[in-house]
């Protein structure tokens, strides 16, 4: 018997054939990790990311920005990406290609991401040795693993020595702009910012099609706020809400259960460190649940410390359960603490600090590092005014420490010695205290968001494929019918299409074929509903309506239809309610 195709394969057919997505440069080959979307595609796409921007942006009043994709070398060496972003790769001795070692262990030797996570290339030969691991493409012998930089390179303008690099995220452009944006923000906190835009990986062998690509959309918020007030007002009405929950505490047993628990349990028991974050986390389950995704088939996922990103204090996966490959991540969330702005600040030498006044001056004493310009100046020359900087910005503690202990302070290479600077407590008056901000942030992979919608939405009944998309995420809202195309029933049709269409719906008119074949393509695009011009139409201005998912039909008058559709979308109306019931 043939192998029966798994819901990948059935969802990637369809995508192919109704033009929601399909490889980029087919006609070449194809080239993989690189997908192009359709006119269906396209739609849907923009509707989850309207979705998104329902959920998480407009409640908080984020602020969005748009940014460049390509960025110079400092700014990620800055943030650390140049050093942290690799990954074990291995070649094939007989056919030369390439793939991720980690990946090949969890494919082929059952490992886990948190077992193949914490091991040396040492420790990837033995394990590819033990399991007797060779090419998946040709059997042949595989080669010793070595680390690859997963992010693409490139070199601005004609000078080879201006490097830069496709973003790997979209974080890094807020972090850099962090100023800016806090002033055109009045300098409030907190403060959320959003990108939604494209970010580039070069991974090293991607074979599962939007889940994980080469070039794709990020959609990365980062949440500041001030350490010291970590509350987050709006969690309040979700705090008795439950996440399916697997802490490290948990994980570390190698246990798949998760904890069932309320989010101020979990807050409670420190199994997540910031309000915030917790927020976040609600918002994220109740988004895939928007997408189609129930609750039990979604968990969040601690990241043990090996597994966390170079950036992260905490980190919690967001995955669900894919037919092909199980729980899959589709969100990260990581308390960044102050790490990025701090990193920007100490390497570009632009303060990242923000000031919150006081009610009322406070008496303290201080300990003051004052830069002595007289011998800053010489030594430093044009630097001078950088190393001042520097100096005020950073920890007065950190530089007295580091002179008594080893007789100089090195901020950036730079040599700081006893007599460059005055050390001194002094009496003042506070009137605010400066910080850098703290962040958390929520990140989605947009692509892989619009592949896990079509996978839940996707139904097979006998012959007829079904995909059950929300109403608010259709591509294709209403699709109309003529019942012949004879007798001016397609007249009338193509009427009710220009009506509809002027309102702002998104309508197909489709007379080709029988009235059955209609509705099965109506299906498959996931359009919840049709609307049938038959000789009733004619007689008494009426139209039949047909619910995507039971197929009941409704009939209901042309003039009302326009109300009755607005309401259906807006879910203050169901099918029952938009007519006589047929």
């Amino acid at each position: 018997m043939p192998k029966k195709a798994d819901k990948y394969e059935a969802v990637s057919e369809l995508a192919r054939r109704r033009g929601f997505f399909w490889p980029s440069y087919e006609i070449y080959g194809g080239l993989s990790g690189f997908i192009s979307y359709g006119h269906l595609g396209t739609v849907l796409k923009r509707k989850v990311e309207a979705k998104f921007r329902d959920v998480f942006v407009t409640p908080l009043n984020i602020q969005e920005i748009e940014s460049s994709i390509v960025m110079p070398a400092k700014v990620l060496e800055a943030s650390g990406h140049v050093e942290a972003f690799k990954e074990p790769m291995v070649s094939c001795r007989n056919c030369e290609r390439k793939f991720r070692a980690d990946h090949l262990l969890q494919e082929k030797a059952g490992m886990t991401d948190t077992e193949t996570e914490k091991l040396s290339l040492e420790e990837i030969v033995e394990k590819i040795t033990e399991y007797e691991i060779t090419c998946p493409e040709c059997q042949g012998e595989l080669g010793t693993p070595k680390y690859f930089m997963t992010m693409f390179s490139t070199t601005i303008g004609p000078y080879s020595d201006a490097v830069g690099y496709g973003r790997p995220e979209a974080a890094q452009s807020i972090f850099v702009d962090f100023r800016r944006i806090y002033e055109t923000a009045r300098e409030r906190l907190p403060l959320g910012v959003v990108q939604i835009g494209h970010a580039l990986r070069n991974e090293i062998s991607p074979r599962q099609g939007p889940v994980r690509l080469r070039e794709f959309t990020i959609a990365d918020i980062e949440f500041f706020f001030d350490p010291n007030e970590p509350q987050c007002p709006q969690l309040k009405q979700f705090e008795n809400e439950k996440l399916h929950l697997m802490p490290t505490i948990l994980k570390q047993r190698d246990s798949e259960r998760t904890l069932e628990i309320t989010v101020r349990e979990a807050l409670q028991k420190g199994y997540i460190r910031t309000e915030w974050q917790a927020y976040f986390m609600i918002l994220a389950k109740h988004f895939l649940e928007a997408l189609g995704v129930p609750e039990d088939k979604q968990r969040f996922i601690e990241k043990l410390e090996w597994e966390r990103a170079h950036y992260s204090a905490q980190g919690y996966d967001q995955e669900v359960f894919l037919d092909r490959w199980g729980w899959t991540e589709v969100s990260g969330h990581n308390y960044r603490t102050d790490y990025d702005l701090k990193r920007h600040m100490e390497h570009s030498g632009v303060d990242m600090q923000v000031f919150r006044e006081y009610e009322k001056p406070v008496k303290t004493k201080r300990l003051v590092v004052e830069p002595i310009l007289a011998k800053i100046g010489p030594v430093f020359k044009k630097n001078a005014s950088k190393v001042a900087s520097l100096l005020s910005q950073a920890d007065p503690k950190q530089i007295e420490e580091s002179i008594l202990k080893n007789g100089e302070y090195i901020i950036q290479g730079m040599k700081i010695l006893p007599e460059y600077v005055k050390i001194s407590h002094k009496d003042i008056d506070e009137t605010g205290r400066r910080f850098i901000p703290h962040v958390v942030e929520p990140s989605f992979g947009v692509d892989r968001l619009v592949y896990v919608t079509l996978e839940y939405s996707y139904e097979r009944h006998g012959d007829r494929t079904l995909l059950k998309l929300p109403r608010e995420l259709a591509p294709i809202q209403i699709s109309i019918f003529p019942l012949v195309r004879k007798d001016g029933l397609a007249k009338k049709a193509k009427l009710v299409s220009e009506i509809l269409a002027k309102e702002d719906f998104a309508v197909e008119y489709d007379e080709a074929g029988s009235i059955g074949r209609r509705y099965a393509r109506a299906d498959e695009a996931g359009t919840p509903l049709c609307i049938t011009v038959d000789y009733q139409s004619l007689k008494d201005d009426s139209v039949t309506i047909r619910d995507r998912d039971s197929w009941k039909q409704s009939r209901t008058g042309i003039k009302t239809l326009v109300k009755s559709l607005r309401d259906y979308y807006k879910f203050k109306k169901d099918l029952e309610d938009m007519g006589e019931l047929l």
